[in-house]
């Protein structure tokens, strides 16, 4: 059995910012209401037309290869997270071998929400341990804006998430007591649809305290209908309560799994990179496990929630930032949408 390691990562934002005073040309808000609640300053929204998930994985993925010390012909697997992805099938893994022009190589897609970059990595760390691969391109990104309601109908949930994408290569380490230590991988559904977006799907709605109204005819017919596009059924939904009261518990719940595994505890942590949903469930975790600041990262003010690709921004981020320094125990936790959740910790 070898050792993983993240190799080389990488990650793009678009160039569009949108403050939160910008919000209010579109829906009944307000810079202190959306702060207040999210922590959020402003958001990248990736170009309505041209840029997608797989344009901006691309750009996120050429740094992290090139950072690798590889090519994209050295690539021998794609883990690819997402929950926008550029068509309904086939997934975006495809779309970015095709493009970065790899050879044949497996590729999968992944739908784990917020959570979707930890269950990326902890896949990727199984096939590098185990031989199969040497170069795995984990990949999260997401393109929000382009199904979101922007109105008041739909600000509770819009106002929370921005576009954008990261990326790592996971390789094979020789060096001991190295790279990626431990991934715990968790899920419950018994919430499911607190937090969910029900249509285009293949359920018709049989989940739903409130049935949807369907075309009377045979066959097909249950993707989605007109009425759900006037009445905002179509867009996601979420039970703010809910996704936070679970995420306060489970978020130091598996932190805490990933340090009993390796003999550590919250002080040995250098750096906790939470998933950026929200900053006040960060505050509440860093609290819980009484880390100071300076071993906390967020960056949630400035881009918003990224869902997948969120944990592989503040990664970049804090490694450009000399943040991160070889030997670092650096700890990346998440949770989201299922409800999934999950963690990895790592020794620089």
């Amino acid at each position: 059995m070898y050792q993983s390691k993240i190799a080389g990562i990488g990650y793009y934002v678009p160039k569009n910012i949108y403050t939160n005073n910008d919000l209010t040309r579109f829906m009944e808000t307000s810079d202190e209401w959306i702060q207040e609640r999210t922590g959020i300053k402003e958001r990248r929204y990736a170009d309505r037309i041209g840029e997608t998930t797989t344009t901006m994985a691309i750009e996120a993925s050429k740094i992290a290869i090139e950072r690798a010390g590889v090519t994209a012909k050295d690539i021998d697997f794609i883990v690819f997270a997402t929950l926008s992805p550029d068509y309904y099938f086939p997934g975006c893994a495809v779309l970015l071998q095709r493009e970065m022009g790899m050879g044949e190589i497996g590729a999968l897609d992944i739908r784990n929400q917020c959570s979707g970059f930890v269950y990326a990595l902890s896949i990727a760390d199984q096939f590098v341990k185990t031989g199969m691969y040497k170069n795995v391109l984990v990949v999260g990104s997401e393109k929000h804006s382009f199904a979101l309601d922007f109105s008041t109908r739909g600000r509770a949930v819009s106002v929370i998430f921005g576009d954008g994408a990261g990326a790592v290569v996971v390789q094979p380490t020789t060096e001991p007591n190295k790279g990626i230590l431990s991934t715990h991988l968790h899920s419950d559904g018994a919430d499911a649809e607190k937090l969910a977006m029900y249509y285009p799907g293949a359920s018709s709605g049989i989940w739903l305290e409130e049935q949807p109204e369907w075309p009377d005819q045979e066959l097909g017919g249950l993707l989605m209908t007109p009425k759900m596009l006037e009445d905002g059924t179509a867009f996601p939904v979420m039970d703010g309560q809910a996704v936070f009261k679970k995420a306060v518990a489970k978020f130091p719940e598996v932190i805490g799994e990933a340090l009993a595994k390796n003999n550590l505890t919250p002080a040995d942590i250098d750096l906790l990179i939470p998933h950026q949903a929200n900053l006040r469930i960060s505050q509440f975790v860093q609290k819980t496990l009484g880390l100071s600041d300076d071993k906390v990262f967020n960056n949630i003010q400035k881009y918003g929630n990224t869902t997948a690709a969120s944990v592989p921004i503040a990664l970049c981020e804090a490694w450009e930032a000399g943040k991160i320094k070889d030997g670092d125990i650096v700890c990346l936790a998440a949770f989201g949408a299922g409800f999934t959740w999950g963690s990895a910790l790592i020794r620089w």
